[in-house]
């Protein structure tokens, strides 16, 4: 893979990439695959992408998709789908879809770009936590392999982690890995956090590429409409 492989797609903020090699990946995330498409189906690469920082956010409010039910979905298949088109490779998109067939997170961290951190998002050192998956595609291509972001955790050597105290709700103070904590707060009528996280706001890692609040807004907003449709 070259930079100039991607140029199309980070032009318009789907700036992240890596490429993995179907024979190579772990065992459960090809289990997880294959159950969906059979034996990979003659698809030789799984291509992830993913955006980090603001470009991705300002494009979409350029284009025709911030009227569409879905505009961040719909506006990054568009481009895999362009993105494709251009190059004539025979490919599948896993994920976005009807359902999600992949993990994430995990090939995520396969990548180098997801670490845990207190405030349950995926960091890591360049993006901090303002990057997102946008796409899984299988591919009959032959791009290089990518070398996974060996950087470690920057909460590893964060002592003051301010993460913590800035949740309204205390939910990063206890025991309880869940999410459940921060979700029932978010339930109740005059939380502080239906459209933004205080914990994710206060990260000092990589701040530069911060979110807007008309980003930040949108993605909370639409998660805590998914939260009330699921306990209503």
């Amino acid at each position: 893979m070259s930079c100039a492989d991607f140029e199309q797609l980070d032009a318009s903020g789907l700036n992240l990439q890596a490429v993995f090699n179907l024979s190579e990946l772990p065992d459960g995330i090809s289990a997880a695959i294959s159950k969906h498409v059979g034996e990979f189906a003659g698809y030789r690469q799984l291509i992830l992408i993913g955006h980090g920082g603001r470009r991705m956010w300002e494009a979409l409010q350029a284009s025709a998709f911030t009227a569409s039910a879905d505009p961040v979905d719909s506006f990054s298949q568009d481009l895999v789908h362009r993105w494709f088109a251009d190059r004539g490779n025979r490919y599948e998109m896993l994920y976005p879809g009807d359902e999600q067939v992949v993990p994430l997170q995990k090939l995520g961290a396969l990548a180098g770009w997801h670490h845990s951190s207190p405030f349950r998002i995926g960091i890591n050192a360049h993006w901090g936590s303002w990057f997102a998956y946008r796409a899984v595609v299988l591919a009959d291509s032959d791009f290089e392999p990518t070398p996974p972001l060996t950087a470690p955790s920057p909460c590893d050597s964060c002592m003051e982690k301010p993460c913590i105290p800035a949740c309204p709700a205390d939910a990063l103070t206890g025991s309880d890995a869940s999410l459940q904590p921060c979700i029932d707060y978010r339930l109740t009528g005059d939380s502080r956090c239906k459209d933004r996280c205080f914990s994710r706001m206060a990260c000092p890692v990589a701040v530069e590429h911060k979110y807007s609040m008309q980003q930040l807004n949108y993605h909370y907003g639409r998660s805590m409409q998914t939260i009330e449709d699921y306990y209503q």
